[in-house]
């Protein structure tokens, strides 16, 4: 299993919680609490992992520093 570092926080524009994974581009989800923005960006990083796989693209190891709720 692969541990990323996940930031959460609240976005005014879309009115729910973001999930974003800083070292896979691209890689974020939303949710109406911070737990259930953190559930559907685990599922968004198992779907970022296998598409870098199909394609043949490198997985960054994760630096796993920290999980932050802003």
């Amino acid at each position: 299993m692969y541990k990323y570092e996940i930031i959460i926080y609240w976005s005014n524009e879309d009115q729910a919680f973001i999930a974003e994974v800083p070292e896979l581009p691209g890689c974020m989800a939303h949710g109406h609490t911070p737990g259930e923005a953190l559930a559907n960006c685990q599922e968004a990083i198992n779907l970022w992992l296998d598409t870098a796989r199909e394609f043949g693209r490198e997985i960054p190891k994760p630096k796993g520093k920290r999980l932050m709720y802003a």
